[in-house]
């Protein structure tokens, strides 16, 4: 098994920032494809940023590029979503997802909130 727990979330002005962190525990392998996504109140799940790290493509979506960037820390098993320029329309819940490639299997972290107030 693995376990995801987000953590970083929280209120910020507009054009502020933040960094949430998605520390991973249990069966990991440095090649297993990391993620973030957010979910809005009434709004599906979407893909914020992505790793596929056999490749070490790195995927955002269009509403964030230039603003945010995705990492990860091996040695602390973690990955990080740095935030800059924050809007209002950022206001989500973010999600931490991890593929195991050992497991073949998905995992997904309970979400930490953020607010960006105007």
């Amino acid at each position: 098994q693995v376990r995801l727990v987000e953590s970083g979330g929280g209120l910020v002005q507009a054009e502020g920032s933040l960094r949430l962190s998605c520390a991973a525990s249990g069966i990991l392998d440095s090649l297993d494809d990391v993620g973030w996504y957010r979910q809005a109140p009434g709004k599906q799940r979407e893909l914020v940023a992505s790793i596929t790290s056999g490749s070490g493509t790195v995927n955002y979506a269009d509403s964030v590029k230039g603003r945010f960037t995705i990492s990860t820390d091996n040695t602390k098993n973690t990955v990080y979503l740095q935030m800059s320029s924050l809007k209002p329309e950022d206001t989500a819940v973010y999600y931490c997802r991890r593929y195991s490639r050992a497991l073949r299997n998905e995992y997904w972290g309970r979400g930490t909130q953020v607010t960006v107030s105007a």
